[in-house]
């Protein structure tokens, strides 16, 4: 059986929360999925929720509060 393709971009809710999956917050923060888990594991970046037995997610909220805090670089 052949799975749907489904968009890379989809929040998924719960709640009054919102969560996005792990390819969106590649795509978002320009990470890779080993740099996240790292960065997880270090205390340096949010950690993922789970939201069932196989699936996990981060909160937009989280997320956009890491991304405030970063520092701006220019090259």
């Amino acid at each position: 059986m052949k799975r749907a393709s489904v968009s890379t971009m989809t929040i998924e809710p719960f709640g009054d929360r919102f969560f996005a999956r792990l390819p969106t917050v590649v795509r978002l923060t320009g990470l890779g999925r080993s740099t996240i888990y790292r960065m997880i594991a270090q205390d340096q970046f949010p950690a993922q929720i789970r939201l069932g037995a196989r699936a996990v997610g981060w909160r937009w909220t989280d997320l956009e509060r890491w991304s405030a805090q970063r520092s701006i670089v220019s090259h």
